[in-house]
C-alpha cells in the first residue's frame, strides 16, 4: 500500500463535539496507521480558555493513531487563518493531506476512500480535491462522480492541488464577473455563491471555502463526490461560529465501502442537475441560514 495522506484535524473550543469527531475517526479503517495532525487555535476571548484547554487536554491523550501531534496556536488566528497555514504546513513536507474540521463524523471507510481516490487520481491533473460529504439528495447516486470547483466537509487533496489555491478575493471575484461566470458558479442560480464570494472583499467574510471553490472553478478543476455520504455535520446546532441550526444537511452514515473504477473525467451534469434541484427545494431555508456556512470565523 502507498503511504497513507496525514490527517490534519483543525479544532477550537469545543469539547463534545471534537470527542465525538475523534471517535468516529479512530473508529475508521486505516486510522491505526494514519498520521493525525490537531491545530489547537487559540482562545479569542479569555472566557474561552478553559474550553480552549479542555480541548487541548483531551486531544494531548489520544493514542488511537499511528502518531498525534498538536499544534497549539499561542495567538488567536481564527479559522480560515489556522486552516489555510495548517493546510499549507503539512503539504511543504508531504503530497497529499486529508482535512477536517472539529464538528465532522465520519463513515468507518472514510479514511479507505480518501486514500484510495488520492492515489487513484493522483496524476489527474484535473482533478483538485476528493470530498466526502454530499447532500441527501432525492434521486440516489449510483457512482462517484465529478463537478466543477472543490467543497469543504472532509476532504483530500494533492500539493498540486492545494498550489491552486487563492486567497484573493479581488481577483477571484473580478475573474468570476469578467468571464459572466456567475450563473455558472451559483450552479445555474440555485444558490448565490457569488454574493457570499463578494461578503469576502470586505471584512464580513473571511471564508477560506468560497474561495477553495472559487480558486478551483476558475482553474476549470474537478472534484470528485461519493455516492453517499462518508460525512455528518453535527456542527449545526447553532455551536460554532459558521453554524446554523437546522436539519437539512443530514444524512446518515452508511459504513459501506465505496468501489473505485474508471470513471469519467469530466463534470458529471446528472450530478450538477441533482444539486440544483436540491438547492431550489430547500430555497427559504438555504436563505434563512445557508449563509453561515461560509461566515467569518
Amino acid at each position: 500500500m502507498s503511504k497513507l495522506a496525514p490527517i490534519a484535524l483543525f479544532v477550537y473550543n469545543r469539547i463534545e463535539h471534537v470527542r465525538k469527531t475523534l471517535n468516529s475517526l479512530s473508529n475508521n479503517l486505516y486510522a491505526d496507521k494514519s498520521d493525525l495532525y490537531i491545530f489547537s487555535d487559540s482562545a479569542k476571548t479569555s472566557a474561552d480558555i478553559p474550553l480552549v484547554n479542555s480541548v487541548r487536554k483531551y486531544c494531548s491523550n489520544l493514542n488511537n493513531f499511528k502518531s498525534t501531534t498538536l499544534i497549539e496556536r499561542e495567538i488567536n488566528f481564527g479559522l480560515a487563518k489556522n486552516l489555510v497555514n495548517g493546510i499549507s504546513q503539512i503539504l511543504e513536507k508531504n503530497d497529499k493531506i486529508i482535512v477536517l474540521e472539529d464538528d465532522l463524523l465520519t463513515d468507518k471507510f472514510f479514511l479507505k476512500y480518501m486514500n484510495d481516490a488520492l492515489i487513484f487520481f493522483e496524476h489527474q491533473s484535473d482533478v483538485i480535491s476528493i470530498h466526502g460529504y454530499i447532500y441527501p439528495l432525492e434521486k440516489k447516486i449510483l457512482k462517484p462522480s465529478f463537478l466543477k470547483g472543490a467543497d469543504c466537509w472532509g476532504w483530500a487533496t494533492w500539493r498540486r492541488g492545494w498550489n491552486l489555491y487563492n486567497d484573493d478575493s479581488n481577483y477571484l471575484y473580478s475573474e468570476i464577473k469578467k468571464n459572466n461566470y456567475e450563473k455558472k458558479f451559483n450552479f445555474n442560480n440555485s444558490y448565490n455563491y457569488f454574493k457570499l464570494l463578494k461578503k469576502t472583499l470586505s471584512d464580513k467574510n473571511s471564508s477560506w471555502a468560497i474561495k477553495w471553490y472559487a480558486s478551483a472553478f476558475l482553474k476549470n478543476k474537478l472534484t470528485l463526490y461519493p455516492p453517499h455520504s462518508l460525512v455528518h455535520n453535527i456542527g449545526n446546532d447553532g455551536s460554532g461560529t459558521n453554524s446554523s441550526n437546522s436539519k437539512i444537511y443530514d444524512n446518515k452514515l452508511r459504513n459501506i465501502p465505496i468501489k473505485l473504477e474508471n470513471i469519467p473525467i469530466i463534470e458529471d451534469m446528472d450530478l450538477r442537475n441533482e444539486f440544483e434541484n436540491y438547492f431550489i427545494s430547500k430555497n427559504n431555508l438555504f436563505k434563512k441560514f445557508f449563509n453561515k456556512l461560509f461566515q467569518n470565523d
